[in-house]
């Protein structure tokens, strides 16, 4: 069996995982929200607290380092797709607020697991100028599965209830997942993973850059859409033409990135994600255009994808038998942010919103200094060889 068949098995196995993990993501985000209010009759205090609780094994993506003791990284890759897919069946029988607590920390669990192991097996299976394609690729069909469940929704919802949406949904998780579990894509030619935690201060700019990655992208996350809606008066049929809109410009956009990150370099496509973030979140604080806003969250959309460098920045300066514990710290760190930034902001917003973005503004332009470091990084690692 050739390297390039044995790729290609992962590859597929791992394009299945990600269709299932989003069929049943999307379909969560998509229908929540309506079904908390509709159907559950909860508060925006209990919306929150179930938000708050889907950041919980984000945090906890370190675990997984644990459950790859007695599991193989592919095995768990399926299993949590399967277990995302469960939590999501799960939640149209449970209207209430401990009950979408429940629900969502199953689904939680099983999608942040996926990712982490999604991420390790990428950059284990495929070379450093593969890797960025084959992520591009990957974030493509993502944004092309978004589209499609956004429209498979629109139908069902004329002829179902929520209950009946969130079952099949999940339900097509679950089956990705079963079918991926009976599969062995795996290689056992592969330097064999750490199984613990691994810090180590050769691989400070990585963690710095993603601690500083997750906290901006908590501002975005939580205070773009809710400035779109408080100041701009964005309706629903507005904030989802936007979200289709994102979607369609991913797909045609994420394969290109990866292509740029083998021909630029990573300092290089960072340099240009930060410095348009900088103006991005300027522009956030300072319009007064509900067109420009939303042009700026769509633009806002785009480059958050440029982040894929910074693993395969981390894959060029790893051992090889750090990539997994790479991969579970950088979720972890990445998910820091999310215990503070959104309590922090929300404070900070009500006495003024514009500060709230120019906190945004301060992290790009750290991250912009930071991405400068990134080619002694790679020669410190071509010296040590």
């Amino acid at each position: 069996m050739t390297d390039a068949f044995k790729q290609r098995r992962m590859y597929i196995f791992l394009l299945v995982l990600v269709v299932g993990a989003h069929i049943g993501f999307q379909g969560w985000r998509t229908l929540l929200n309506n079904f908390a209010v509709d159907v559950g009759g909860l508060s925006g205090l209990d919306i929150g607290i179930v938000q708050s609780v889907r950041e919980i094994p984000g945090f906890l993506a370190l675990l997984a380092l644990y459950v790859i003791l007695i599991i193989r990284e592919h095995k768990l890759a399926a299993l949590s797709v399967s277990i995302l897919g469960l939590g999501v069946a799960l939640t149209g029988f449970l209207p209430s607020t401990m009950g979408l607590v429940f629900t969502t920390l199953i689904m939680s669990f099983g999608f942040h697991y996926f990712e982490t192991m999604n991420q390790s097996l990428t950059l284990q299976y495929f070379t450093h100028t593969e890797a960025p394609l084959v992520m591009g690729r990957l974030r493509s069909m993502q944004a092309l599965t978004n589209i499609i469940v956004g429209g498979a929704i629109y139908v069902m919802a004329k002829y179902m209830g929520y209950t009946e949406m969130f079952a099949i949904l999940g339900a097509a998780a679950v089956v990705c997942g079963l079918w991926a579990f009976t599969q062995d894509p795996s290689q056992t030619d592969l330097p064999p993973q750490h199984k613990k935690m691994v810090f180590r201060r050769k691989y400070w700019l990585y963690y710095a850059l993603t601690f500083m990655s997750g906290a901006r992208r908590q501002i975005f996350v939580a205070f773009a859409v809710f400035l779109l809606v408080e100041r701009f008066d964005y309706t629903i049929q507005q904030i989802t033409i936007l979200f289709v809109l994102n979607n369609v410009l991913n797909y045609f956009v994420n394969p290109l990135i990866g292509k740029a990150v083998n021909r630029f370099d990573e300092r290089k496509v960072l340099t240009l994600e930060y410095a348009s973030l900088t103006l991005v979140f300027m522009g956030y604080a300072l319009t007064e255009s509900a067109l420009l806003a939303g042009a700026l969250y769509v633009v806002d959309n785009v480059f958050f994808n440029f982040s894929m460098a910074i693993k395969t920045f981390y894959q060029k300066i790893a051992d090889p038998k750090d990539i997994a514990s790479g991969m579970a710290v950088g979720f972890t760190i990445n998910h820091i942010a999310a215990v503070f930034i959104p309590v922090l902001g929300g404070l900070v917003w009500i006495a003024n919103y514009k500060a709230v973005f120019m906190g945004a503004v301060v992290l790009c332009v750290i991250s912009l200094t930071l991405a400068q470091f990134i080619p002694a990084q790679l020669k410190k690692r071509e010296y040590r060889g």
